[in-house]
């Protein structure tokens, strides 16, 4: 499918990335406007925010299932709820798009630069600025820290909701049947 002209800037030289994905769905339109532009993405699953465990399972094959599709390499990242949940500690009366939010998406955004940096990709990005729940500013700010912390990386801050790719979504979401999950994942963004 072609795209309307998307307002996208591609760092210069990018032919691979690292695409941290929150879901399927939100990966889909960013993955096929990548292939179709001469990139190849390496999908890195990491959200040990998401419970109950089953909902991450669910998600996860899901994630898995659409990059096999394509042939794409696909990256379980570690779940540790734990973890993560530590990382939050004390925010968790934090509104949605709060401090929480952004502590949550420093948190994975510095787990895909370091994922990137392993694999020698220079560039990593997230599908989790195609969510029109998310804030874009967080989105960048945390990802820009995370650059910082490992070097070599490179942040690719993009709006993925422009140029028809949130309505692209939604097409390849009925498209490949994907199970659409109704919240981030969180506990405390199902109390919100």
């Amino acid at each position: 499918m072609k795209h309307k002209k998307c307002p996208i800037e591609v760092p210069e030289g990018t032919t691979e990335v690292l695409l941290h994905a929150c879901c399927a769905p939100c990966s889909s339109a960013i993955v096929e406007w990548m292939t179709g532009n001469g990139i190849r993405p390496t999908i890195f699953y990491f959200n040990p925010n998401i419970v109950p465990l089953e909902e991450y399972e669910i998600r996860k094959n899901e994630s898995k299932r659409h990059a096999e599709s394509l042939g794409l390499t696909w990256i379980d990242g570690d779940y540790d709820h734990e973890e993560w949940l530590g990382c939050v500690s004390g925010l968790e009366s934090e509104p949605e798009r709060g401090r929480r939010c952004e502590q949550c998406f420093a948190f994975r955004l510095l787990a895909a630069a370091r994922k990137a940096h392993e694999l020698q990709l220079r560039v990593f990005t997230t599908t989790l600025a195609s969510s029109r729940w998310k804030s874009l500013e967080q989105i960048s700010r945390a990802g820009l820290w995370a650059q910082q912390q490992v070097e070599g990386t490179l942040f690719w801050a993009q709006n993925w909701r422009k140029g028809g790719l949130y309505e692209r979504r939604n097409q390849l979401l009925h498209e490949f049947n994907f199970y659409n999950q109704q919240y981030c994942g969180c506990e405390f963004s199902m109390k919100h």
